[in-house]
Order: C-alpha cells, then structure tokens, then sequence
C-alpha cells in the first residue's frame, strides 16, 4: 500500500490565498520599510502596492500616534520579540489614502530573516470601521433608554 504523498503548499498558492482575503496583509522589514502590502491593503487604506512598497508606515498612521508606534517598533526588533502574544488583538485608528480615518485591528507578529534573526513584522488587519459605528449607536440607545434618577 502506497502512502499519500505530504500536503505542501507552494509559494504560489500561499501568495495567492494572501492576495485574496478580505484582510490587509502586509509586511515590514526591519528599518520599517513595507515590502509586502496585499488587495485586501489596497481595498482598506486606498494606497495601490506600488504607492505602498518601499514606504514606511506613517502613510496609515495618524501623527499623534506615530512616536509610539516607532517606539515599540525599535524595542521589538531589538529585542527579537514583540510585548504582544499570539491571542493579542491591537485596536486603533489608521489613515486612508484619501484622508479619511478607519479602525483597525490587528494582529503582529516577528518573522525571521534570512540569518535567522528577526528582519521583518508581518500584520494582519482587519477594517472594523462599520463594527465600531454600530457598536457606539448601541450604547447611545442604551443611554437614551435609561431613566435618569430623579434629584430631590
């Protein structure tokens, strides 16, 4: 009896599943330069990957939050690990091409180098900008409806 051979996914196909989710999938390398930006990138911030790729990535991030990010940018490619876990899901306002404002989340991760040492942060975001707006409608509902005590 002949076994089945392994299931190994190429290149190819890895790309093409990346390109074609509804997500941003992007990479950075490490001096912050984005060397990979997928649709699911161009469809969220409005940047075409060729706009995108050789950038950094204050295109997308608003200037009151970009020192921070930098921050902990350097202090994860220094250290070789990022603060957040595999189960950490990041929450924040981004940029678009055209001026706008999104919410974002995401997740990151490190991803190692050609000599094994960290050279590059890859991130999967997803627009939850519909989610958000839904979301604070809700509690304003709930405010409305709440009786408010009555002052003596």
């Amino acid at each position: 009896m002949q076994e089945d051979a392994p299931n190994v996914v190429r290149r190819a196909e890895v790309e093409a599943l990346l390109d074609l989710v509804s997500e941003a999938v992007l990479i950075r390398d490490v001096e912050g330069r984005i060397v990979y930006w997928n649709r699911g990138a161009e469809r969220i911030f409005g940047y075409a990957a060729a706009e995108a790729i050789g950038r950094n990535l204050d295109v997308i991030i608003p200037e009151k939050h970009r020192q921070r990010h930098w921050d902990g940018f350097v202090a994860a490619m220094a250290a070789g690990a990022s603060k957040y876990g595999d189960n950490d899901l990041l929450a924040v306002p981004a940029l678009t091409a055209s001026g706008g404002i999104v919410s974002i989340e995401f997740s990151v991760v490190l991803l190692s180098g050609p000599d094994g040492t960290p050279g590059y942060i890859g991130a999967v975001i997803r627009d939850v900008t519909a989610r958000r707006a839904q979301e604070k409608e809700i509690r304003q509902r709930l405010l409305a409806a709440t009786p408010t005590p009555a002052t003596p």
